[in-house]
C-alpha cells in the first residue's frame, strides 16, 4: 500500500507543473470563531486580512515583510511541493481588479468516522506529528478555472506551513447535454514525506440540490472496496486514482436529476478536505406549430395557432411570436397565452403558447411568415409557418398588372370575335346579291 500511495501523491506534481507560472502572493481572509457568549448564542467570527507567500521550496524567512494593513502574525509562508497553489488562475496580472477568492481557517485533526470505510487510524492515540498548527484553506481561481482545498501544517508557534493534503477541481461549473457522458474533475495530492500519507485514503462523492442530498459513490482506497450505496451509472477511474490521484467522478449518461451540487471529499488519517462543483444538465426545446400548414385566410377572419416547446431542461423558457410580412419586415406579436409547465418521465419539461390571429386587426396584409421563438439556456429555437391571406381589398402592383393583362386579352378576344362576325355578315350579303341577279 505504501508504494502505491507514494505513486499516488508524487505523480500529480508533474501534471500541475504545466499549468503553473510563478507562485503568487495570495491575499486571504483569516476566519476564526470567537468564544461563545453562552445562553445558547452562536459563536461570532472574526475576519482578518492575511497574506500567503507561496513557493514550491522552503522560504527564507527573512525575505518576507508584512504590508502596513496586515498584521505580521497574519503573514504566512506556504511551501507547496506539488505546485497546486501556483496555478495561473491564482496569480492574476499585476494591477488586476479581479482577485482569487481565498479563506483560511484553523483546522483540528481528528480521526475519521466513516461507516462505509475501514478505520484509517490504527490506534486511539494521536501521533506526536499532530501536535502542530494546522490550517484549512479554500481557494477559487479567476473565472472559475480552479477550486482548491488544502490542509497545511506548521510547527507550533511558527508561520512556515507546508501543504500536507490538497484536493482540486478544474470543473467548478459544468454544463452537459442530456444523455451525454459527464466528467466531474477531482484530484488529490498528499505530501509523501508526511507520516499520514502511507496509511490509506478514502474518497466520497455526495450530491446536493435544494436541500436534497444523497451519497453518489464512496471508495475505500485502503481495502480497495466500494460502499454498498452507489448510484447507477456513476464510477471512478480506480487505476488512475491510485496511480495519479485522479478521483474524478464519471457519469455515463447525464439525466435531468443529475443537475445540482457535487462534493468531492478526500479522507486521510486525521485529515479531510473537499471541493464542490456544480453540474447543470441542459437540453434545448423542440418546437412544433399546429396547425401546419395554416389554412387560407380572408380579410377579417380570426383563427388560432399553437406552438409547443417540449423536451427541454432546465425549467426557464421564454416563448414569443413574430410576424414577417411579404415586405420582409418583422414585428413582435407578444407571448400569446401561455400554459403551465408539464414534466415528462425523463424529467424534461414542456410548455405551450396560443396566439389569436385576426388578419384585419393585426394588419397582416397579404400574409407572410408566423414564427414561434423559444429562448432557452440551451439556445434559441425557431419554428415558422406560412400565412396566406386571399381576397385582399387593395390589390398589389402584381395583381394590377395581372388584371391589365387579362383586360387586354379579353379586349383582343372581343375584337377578334367582332371581326369574325363582321366578315361572316359581309359574305352573306354578297351571296344574296348574286342570287337576285339571276
Amino acid at each position: 500500500v505504501c508504494n502505491v500511495m507514494i505513486l499516488l501523491f508524487l505523480i500529480p506534481i508533474l501534471s500541475w507543473s504545466t499549468a503553473c507560472s510563478s507562485c503568487p502572493v495570495l491575499e486571504c481572509w483569516f476566519v476564526q470563531e470567537k468564544t461563545g457568549r453562552g445562553g445558547g448564542l452562536a459563536a461570532a467570527t472574526t475576519l482578518e486580512k492575511s497574506l500567503l507567500h507561496i513557493q514550491t521550496d522552503p522560504h527564507p524567512a527573512e525575505s518576507q515583510q508584512a504590508p502596513s494593513d496586515i498584521h505580521p502574525d497574519r503573514v504566512y509562508l506556504i511551501t507547496d511541493p506539488a505546485g497546486t497553489l501556483c496555478h495561473r488562475s491564482l496569480n492574476p496580472p499585476r494591477g488586476s481588479v479581479e482577485k482569487p477568492q481565498c479563506e483560511i481557517n484553523p483546522f483540528l485533526p481528528q480521526p475519521s468516522t466513516l461507516k462505509w470505510a475501514s478505520p484509517l487510524t490504527d490506534s486511539a492515540s494521536s501521533p506526536i506529528y499532530l501536535q502542530a498548527d494546522w490550517f484549512s484553506t479554500a481557494l477559487q481561481g479567476l473565472n472559475g478555472q480552479l477550486a482548491v482545498s488544502t490542509i497545511t501544517r506548521a510547527p507550533t508557534a511558527t508561520k512556515e506551513h507546508r501543504v500536507v493534503l490538497s484536493v482540486t477541481t478544474t470543473t467548478v461549473s459544468v454544463q452537459s447535454r442530456l444523455g451525454g457522458p459527464v466528467l466531474l474533475d477531482c484530484g488529490l495530492w498528499a505530501d509523501p514525506s508526511s507520516p499520514l500519507s502511507g496509511s490509506g485514503f478514502a474518497v466520497e462523492w455526495r450530491y446536493q440540490f435544494r436541500g436534497d442530498g444523497r451519497l453518489v459513490l464512496a471508495y475505500d482506497g485502503k481495502t480497495d472496496r466500494l460502499a454498498d450505496v452507489q448510484e447507477e451509472g456513476a464510477t471512478l477511474d480506480y487505476e488512475g486514482l491510485h496511480q495519479r490521484g485522479n478521483a474524478s467522478l464519471i457519469l455515463r449518461e447525464a439525466k435531468v436529476r443529475h443537475s445540482g451540487l457535487y462534493i468531492c471529499t478526500v479522507y486521510l488519517p486525521y485529515l479531510v478536505a473537499q471541493v464542490t462543483m456544480e453540474l447543470q444538465v441542459v437540453e434545448p426545446p423542440s418546437l412544433s406549430i399546429h396547425p401546419s400548414p395554416l389554412p387560407l385566410a380572408v380579410p377579417g377572419q380570426s383563427f388560432t395557432v399553437q406552438c409547443e416547446a417540449s423536451g427541454f431542461a432546465p425549467l426557464a423558457l421564454e416563448l414569443s411570436w413574430e410576424f414577417k410580412g411579404t415586405d420582409g419586415k418583422s414585428r413582435p406579436l407578444g407571448s400569446g397565452s401561455l400554459t403551465g409547465h408539464r414534466q415528462a418521465w425523463d424529467g424534461t419539461y414542456s410548455q405551450s403558447t396560443r396566439l389569436e390571429l385576426d388578419s384585419a386587426e393585426l394588419d397582416l396584409g397579404r400574409g407572410g411568415e408566423v414564427t414561434c421563438v423559444a429562448v432557452h439556456l440551451g439556445g434559441t429555437r425557431r419554428a415558422s409557418v406560412t400565412l396566406n391571406v386571399i381576397g385582399f381589398s387593395s390589390p398589389s402592383i402584381e395583381d394590377s398588372m395581372a388584371m391589365v393583362g387579362v383586360a387586354l386579352v379579353l379586349y383582343g378576344l372581343i375584337k377578334f370575335v367582332s371581326w369574325t362576325v363582321t366578315s361572316s355578315e359581309g359574305q352573306v350579303k354578297k351571296t344574296e346579291v348574286h342570287c337576285w341577279d339571276v
